[in-house]
């Protein structure tokens, strides 16, 4: 627990913090931003992860990050080390990457690829479907291995995007109708013969619900985003209130142009506070994909696109994934909470698996708006945390116009919190 936790502990335990949550949620107007102990105390922290990053479905990574049998990577989700790993037959699965003989990680690497898993502790060894498959001579008579695997996690794939629940039962709703319409959305982009072309790790002092709130507007843009803003349009959806005549017009000519192609464009939404998102927007005109100059980041297109001009599919996932899908790369973001007052935030930048690094793309190149940007909002969190831990503030009011965004974010927010305290 940091200082800043420390500071803002106003909660005996857990228990009291669970239910004041729940009374600060049901008296909390739709259009204002939360109570400061929802952002900064420790113990609504520990709810936070309790019944959402613990019961509710988490984007983690790429199915292309793993291509090949024994291939892995490692997260941590609130002090939840998991595990990654295609299997011989060409599965994912997540594992809790923790030994079942004394509790060690098996993986200790972030990125690996492996015969079977083995242990460094004792060299307990796992195959890659976690069945136990030694574990010494010196165990008492009547040791069941079988009882003994690597602890699954709930694990779902679609268009190459890679979802965990660390939940007991799976997650209620309709994720596997949101999975089914990735899958479609997906197809053109071919992920599974797509590489991993760039990777950074944000460390952010603000709780993750401003990271996600200030991802949901863009109200900011304006004043914070000049790299986005060479090639970003500010409106999230054609029904923006906002949005003027000739950006409708842009609109109806790449979408067009994406029917001649057979691309999939028509938004789709689904869950209480649009918790799972598709949308095609279009970029600036005469811009191809999100860099610097908005032109070409890779030479290569992905999947069967022909259409340079692709504009940016957005596909968010709550409660901790947005995404941009472009013509030549795709870049992915994950949000995970640290503590009360600390997230990390991940960004990867996928690439055709046959570009070739500094003569198809540079990675420098790739990375420079989101960088820019990322540094940016990092700032812009960390400052809202701080405001918020004063003695002075006060929930404030949302723009119903600019800010629906948040609105919806925190509406999920709220009804998955209020439905999980219930269970």
């Amino acid at each position: 627990m940091n200082q800043y936790d420390l500071l803002n502990m106003r909660y005996a335990t857990v228990q009291e913090a669970r239910t004041e949550m729940s009374k600060l949620l049901e008296a909390r107007p739709a259009n204002y931003s939360l109570d400061a102990p929802l952002y900064n105390d420790p113990h609504m922290f520990r709810v936070d992860v309790e019944e959402v990053f613990q019961k509710e479905w988490l984007f983690v990574g790429m199915t292309s990050e793993i291509p090949n049998r024994g291939d892995y990577f490692t997260v941590e989700i609130a002090q939840n080390p998991i595990l990654v790993i295609r299997d011989a037959d060409g599965s994912v699965n997540a594992f809790h990457n923790t030994c079942r003989h004394r509790g060690s990680r098996v993986c200790l690497e972030h990125r690996g690829k492996v015969a079977n898993l083995v242990c460094p502790y004792h060299q307990w060894t796992y195959d890659l479907k976690g069945n136990l498959l030694f574990a010494g001579t010196e165990m008492q008579e009547g040791f069941d291995k079988s009882q003994h695997g690597l602890k699954k996690t709930h694990c779902k794939t679609a268009g190459g995007f890679v979802f965990i629940s660390l939940g007991k039962e799976e997650p209620e709703g309709d994720f596997d109708e949101f999975l089914a319409t990735l899958e479609e959305y997906m197809a053109p982009y071919d992920v599974e013969n797509t590489k991993l072309a760039a990777e950074s790790n944000m460390y952010e002092k603000a709780n993750w619900k401003l990271v996600l709130e200030n991802n949901r507007e863009c109200y900011h843009c304006a004043g914070s985003h000049p790299e986005l803003l060479n090639t970003i349009l500010e409106w999230d959806d054609t029904n923006d209130p906002r949005a003027p005549q000739d950006f409708l017009d842009h609109y109806a000519e790449q979408s067009a142009k994406w029917d001649a192609e057979g691309i999939p464009h028509e938004h789709k939404s689904y869950g209480p506070g649009k918790r799972n998102r598709i949308v095609r927007m279009p970029l600036k005109k005469g811009t191809k994909v999100m860099t610097i100059d908005g032109e070409a980041g890779c030479k290569k297109m992905l999947g069967n696109i022909k259409n340079p001009e692709l504009g940016s599919m957005r596909i968010l996932h709550l409660p901790n994934s947005w995404n941009h899908m472009q013509s030549d790369h795709f870049i992915v973001f994950r949000v995970l909470p640290i503590s009360a007052q600390e997230s990390m935030v991940t960004t990867k930048w996928f690439v055709h698996k046959d570009a070739v690094e500094g003569e198809d793309y540079i990675p420098d190149r790739l990375r420079q708006v989101w960088d820019a940007t990322n540094d940016q909002d990092r700032v812009l969190g960390e400052q809202n945390q701080m405001g918020i831990n004063s003695i002075g503030y006060q929930p404030g009011p949302y723009s119903e116009t600019y800010e629906f965004g948040v609105m919806n974010f925190l509406e999920w927010y709220t009804d998955t919190i209020q439905k999980n305290l219930k269970k």
